[in-house]
């Protein structure tokens, strides 16, 4: 159990669920919060989220990205201790467990049957992209196209389509943090290819950080932050926050810090866990800013 509970990667949970968490903030905002679209929303995040960093585990092993040469937290079935098979059948669970509590989200949601097909195609293809991230004959983790694929699902569809699932609707939609949340997704993706830029290149796994080197990704970095930041900002002036709704706000000095570290500390590991844990402080700080809990 202890190496399976490893294998889950648990740290990158809460990561997974802050982009449901900000588009049913913003439902809420609007009084359209429905607990139980909430709450099945979330429970596929994380079964999408196991499901990935299982995948992963088995996809990299298998084609050399975790070997000798990796410098981050070994992994299951590189170390042995989940065989090869075991893992594929626990990927298969995953799989069908994030698509059950999926379809069943679906049909709880309000909205109608033609964006209910259209929603279920799009969780198919994040089971498919989740896998195929470093699995298949032509993973696409493995071209540099993770970035893209971290933004659509953990911006665009984790925010908007949560969203739309508590609203039935995609007006006032909140575009500008999905955009946030994503960049932030991004660039906990990119910390991790910037640490492991040495072992990918052996393995002939091009990612962005690969293709740019160090100084590049660090400064893609750099920019990812930045991006989030500015659709946060946009979004609350959008929405006329008032002084005291921009409590998120103190989470740019950990932001601050957390740059500075990037540029000029040797270990780049530590960094994830501060950018996602502070992606999700800052999740919190901006649903209490919409909810307008604290008064003048």
């Amino acid at each position: 159990m202890k190496h399976w509970i490893t294998a889950m990667r648990l740290r990158t949970l809460p990561l997974a669920l802050s982009c449901i968490a900000m588009g049913s903030a913003v439902a809420w905002s609007q009084g359209r919060l429905s607990p139980i679209v909430w709450a099945l929303a979330s429970f596929t995040a994380i079964g999408l989220q196991i499901l990935s960093n299982l995948a992963n585990d088995y996809g990299d092993t298998i084609h050399g990205a975790d070997g000798p040469l990796r410098t981050g937290p070994t992994r299951a079935v590189q170390e042995g201790t989940i065989s090869s098979a075991s893992m594929l059948r626990a990927i298969v669970l995953a799989a069908a467990i994030s698509l059950i509590s999926g379809m069943v989200l679906l049909l709880v949601a309000p909205i109608g049957w033609t964006a209910r097909m259209v929603l279920l195609l799009l969780g198919l293809a994040s089971i498919a992209a989740a896998y195929f991230y470093t699995n298949g004959t032509r993973p696409y983790g493995y071209m540099g196209l993770g970035d893209l694929s971290v933004g659509l699902f953990f911006g665009l569809l984790g925010v908007c389509g949560s969203y739309y699932l508590h609203t039935g609707t995609w007006a006032d939609a909140p575009w500008w943090l999905a955009i946030s949340i994503g960049a932030f997704a991004i660039g906990v993706l990119n910390l991790n290819n910037i640490r492991d830029i040495v072992s990918d290149r052996a393995a002939g796994k091009i990612s962005l950080a690969v293709r740019m080197g160090s100084r590049g990704a660090r400064i893609y970095h750099t920019a990812l932050i930045i991006l989030a930041w500015a659709g946060a900002l946009i979004y609350a002036l959008q929405h006329d926050f008032r002084a005291v709704d921009y409590l998120f706000a103190a989470v740019a000095i950990i932001h601050i810090f957390h740059l500075h570290r990037v540029w000029s500390a040797d270990k780049i590991d530590p960094e994830l866990k501060v950018l996602a844990l502070s992606t999700v402080l800052f999740t919190i700080l901006y649903s209490v800013g919409m909810m307008r809990w604290i008064t003048l």
